[in-house]
């Protein structure tokens, strides 16, 4: 049955919009398909509940999304159940519609081998013989030096002159200027994928990274666009006022409708858990425009923007003047992910992004290098003793 409000063109299909894929003669849904949610029976790790996530599959592919983005999870056994579970889930007709993207992360590529054999498994899983898009995956300013750049693009290379990938690209959480290196560093970048909500505007590279990326003929999606859902859910008292005065849109549709307004973004790949999420998104899908606020409506974004900030408990820019570390501490990260544990009120997320990339604040032996270096003069070493006791709790 199709949700209330629901539409149908012309031709009885889905109205979803679709936007030109970077350079690449090809039209992509702006709604992507984040498949690291889908639904767990039990909330067991790796106990994915099939018939439920099956029927948000089907339904979206049915819908017009044609764009599936695959995460890489470290957990072998979940990773693993996820691939054969999408392999027996896509439809065998119609299959050259969809797109597939698919990753490893910056800090396992060690040689162009490393490449070869994930795009294999991945073949092998998912039962197909030819993967649309390949990501090296979380390149920043740490990793990009040390990854085997010329190797791993020269096995990428190799891939699509043997068809088994369509194109290659990278997902990236840095600052505008590690963005236009990668960028520069290799001229057959199919897409580039980074975080981008309106809490992003300004970094991580923000809209500038964005105009960027596109102007250089990169498709470029938009990952996170409500930040992992905390933009729609537990919202603070401040931010759900500002929203209760423009109650024609819920946080979720303000979120994707700001997202969408930039003619730059190819699609929004949003990670959905249950169908009415599913609906709602598709249903918003059908409306998406590039540059379709008017003034009121981003003055509005603009002050629950300032409500978000205005709980941060510390107002670290991320100029980066404390750095480098001497112990490898990366203060302006930490300092990030503990504001939006505070911002958004839910340190899960941080603390997982805090564990994954590896960081101890705890290493820290005071000895002043950062404080000295800061221009706000932030008491920084008092600050990660605060940090550490929420983002490394068990």
């Amino acid at each position: 049955m199709l949700p209330p409000g629901w539409r149908r063109n012309k031709t009885g299909e889905a109205a979803i919009k679709y936007r030109k894929f970077g350079r690449l003669d090809w039209q992509v849904s702006v709604l992507g398909f984040g498949l690291a949610c889908l639904p767990r029976l039990n909330d067991r790790p790796g106990d994915t509940d099939e018939a439920a996530a099956m029927d948000m599959l089907r339904f979206a592919i049915d819908r017009g999304v044609n764009y599936l983005d695959l995460p890489y999870l470290y957990d072998q056994a979940r990773r693993e159940k996820l691939e054969r579970f999408i392999g027996q889930a896509l439809p065998k007709s119609g299959r050259k519609k969809i797109k597939i993207t698919a990753s490893l992360p910056a800090d396992l590529i060690k040689s162009g081998r490393d490449l070869e054999r994930r795009v294999n498994e991945l073949l092998q899983r998912l039962d197909i013989n030819h993967l649309d898009f390949f990501l090296l995956g979380g390149l920043n300013r740490l990793n990009w030096p040390g990854l085997p750049v010329s190797e791993t693009l020269s096995k990428a290379e190799s891939l699509v002159a043997r068809g088994l990938i369509g194109g290659v690209g990278f997902s990236f959480h840095d600052d505008f200027q590690t963005l236009k290196t990668i960028i520069e560093a290799y001229d057959s970048w199919t897409l580039s994928q980074f975080q981008y909500s309106f809490m992003d505007i300004d970094h991580h590279p923000g809209a500038g990274g964005l105009r960027y990326a596109a102007a250089k003929g990169l498709a470029v999606v938009a990952a996170e666009p409500l930040k992992g859902g905390r933009l729609a859910s537990r919202l603070p008292g401040p931010v759900a006022r500002l929203w209760s005065t423009a109650p024609r849109y819920s946080p979720t549709g303000w979120g994707l409708r700001w997202v969408w307004n930039h003619k730059e973004v190819a699609t929004a790949v949003s990670d959905m858990s249950d169908m009415a999420q599913l609906e709602e998104n598709i249903l918003l899908a059908e409306g998406a425009s590039a540059d379709s606020l008017s003034v009121p409506e981003e003055l509005l974004i603009n002050k629950v923007r300032d409500a978000y900030r205005g709980s941060r408990p510390l107002g670290c820019t991320a100029c980066r003047g404390c750095m480098p570390c001497p112990l490898g501490i990366d203060a302006p990260q930490i300092f990030e992910l503990y504001n939006d544990s505070v911002m958004y009120g839910d340190a899960g997320i941080p603390r997982s992004i805090y564990r994954e990339e590896g960081h101890r604040a705890e290493s820290c032996d005071g000895c002043g290098h950062c404080v000295r270096a800061c221009g706000f003069q932030f008491p920084i070493t008092e600050w990660l003793r605060k940090a550490r006791q929420t983002l490394a709790a068990d």
